[in-house]
């Protein structure tokens, strides 16, 4: 076996977390992936992935090992792009877009070593809240957070995000307690909208295992006292760390701050279950050079954003 290829498809069975899904993405067979990692495991004589039916994780040896197969990869490709002259340097334009804050404060800063690593390459990325339709407005990605409807678009997940009630200890100390969102009436609330109407939040009902299905994981809207209202999370997240309310934000919004100690997160056992975060690009077609070099750089580095952004919450 070619162990330049094994070590390709090493890397990616590391990138989209499984066997199974490494092989639909090299279109591959499953068996030709496992070949692939027991090869390298007996080319090196080291185990590099521990396997089980539920999980897969690299060893100790295993993540040295990615790290190399990632350099020899990227040196090989630079050499090969040298050698190749202009013509196989990566070129031409490409529209990317994202939420407007989870942009701003993660895609933007992630995308810059892609174009560090490809300087002819001219990106358009337009950061705003709405769904775009990839094919009919002709963008060539999109990160996308929450739940997907069945596409014919081309799916990576990144990971996930959690929405949070989060307040400064300042704020927390000056008030009564927050047992359960019953109690939020009573305390100033900073409200996330557009609209100026918008003055309620939806729970998740912790219900006790007697109660029925129906009734268990209910969410339960409680209208609130709106201290402030207002159209961007930034502001939102200043107003909350600076002790003038309690705010519901997105983790990737609020992480900074919680990693600072000036937000803590309240009412926790009543949060919504974690949202994905795909990378989507049209799957009507085999992507241009350029998309494919974009998809093979974004899924190790945004995986690794939002495992980071995890483990604050997880502290």
């Amino acid at each position: 076996m070619d162990r330049l290829d094994a070590m390709r498809i090493f890397v990616s069975v590391v990138d989209e977390g499984s066997l199974a899904a490494s092989a639909r993405r090299l279109q591959r067979s499953p068996a030709s992936v496992t070949r692939a990692v027991a090869f390298l495991e007996r080319h090196t004589g080291a185990t590099l992935l521990q396997r089980s039916t539920r999980a897969m994780r690299l060893t100790q040896a295993g993540e040295s090992y990615l790290t190399a197969c990632r350099n020899v990869i990227a040196e090989l490709d630079r050499v090969e792009r040298s050698v190749g002259g202009d013509q196989a340097e990566l070129r031409g334009g490409m529209t990317v877009t994202a939420p407007a804050t989870f942009g701003r404060l993660h895609v933007r800063p992630g995308l810059e070593g892609f174009l560090d690593a490809h300087p002819r390459i001219e990106m358009h990325l337009l950061l705003m809240d709405r769904v775009v339709s990839l094919v009919e407005e002709g963008f060539d990605a999109a990160f996308r957070i929450g739940h997907l409807p069945d596409s014919s678009l081309s799916a990576v997940k990144l990971g996930q995000v959690r929405r949070l009630i989060c307040a400064s200890p300042a704020y927390l100390a000056r008030h009564p307690p927050l047992r359960g969102p019953a109690d939020l009436p009573e305390h100033a609330c900073i409200v996330v909208s557009e609209s100026a109407a918008d003055t309620s939040w939806r729970f998740s009902d912790p219900a006790s295992a007697s109660a029925s299905s129906a009734a268990r994981g209910r969410p339960k809207l409680v209208r609130l006292r709106a201290r402030l209202k207002v159209n961007d999370a930034w502001a939102a997240v200043a107003s909350a760390a600076e002790g003038h309310g309690i705010v519901r934000l997105m983790s990737y919004q609020a992480e900074r701050e919680l990693r600072a100690g000036r937000l803590v997160r309240v009412l926790q056992r009543f949060e919504s279950a974690p949202v994905p975060v795909h990378l989507l690009t049209s799957a009507q077609r085999p992507p241009a050079a350029r998309i494919r070099a974009l998809i093979d750089y974004a899924i190790p580095v945004f995986r690794a954003v939002l495992a980071k952004i995890e483990t604050v919450l997880d502290g």
